[in-house]
This record gives structure tokens, sequence and C-alpha cells, in this order.
């Protein structure tokens, strides 16, 4: 059995830390068409996204992917992001 990456893992204890200290944790994302976020944000191929728990909905921190909702210019969207883009 293969062993499992731990960058979900860091990621998931990363987010803990600084929502646990009042900071706002974001995430830099490489965009491809594995990448679901607004196209209109994406500057040179990457984007930054806040995913705080004010700054999103219902955020997933799985394995593979990273989902939740969240509102750009008013807008709500779905984003999901596969962990090796992070």
């Amino acid at each position: 059995m293969a062993e499992i990456p731990t960058k979900p893992y860091l990621l998931r204890a990363l987010f803990e830390w600084c929502v646990d200290n009042g900071y706002t944790p974001h995430v830099a994302v490489k965009v491809d068409s594995k990448t679901q976020v607004p196209a209109e944000y994406v500057k040179s191929g990457e984007i930054l996204l806040n995913i705080s728990p004010n700054a999103v909905h219902k955020l997933q921190m799985g394995n593979e992917l990273v989902e939740f909702s969240a509102r750009f210019g008013g807008v709500a969207r779905q984003i999901a992001i596969p962990i090796a883009n992070i």
C-alpha cells in the first residue's frame, strides 16, 4: 500500500494553527485545468485565496482536494483545488 503524502496533513495543521492564533490563513494556488476557481481573479496562472472561517463556507480539506464556497464580487462560487496545486 502506498504511503499517504504529508502535505494535506500539514495544510490542515497550519490552517488550524493560524485560526487558533487569530491569523488569516491563505493558500497560494497554481491554476490549471483541474483547478476550479474564478478565472477573472487569476494572475499569471496563480491565485491567492483567503480560507479563513469568515471568508469561506463548507470548507473541506481532504487528502486530494480543498473544497469550499466563497463570494467573489458578491457572487457565491464553488471552489475546488487539488492539494498538489497548493
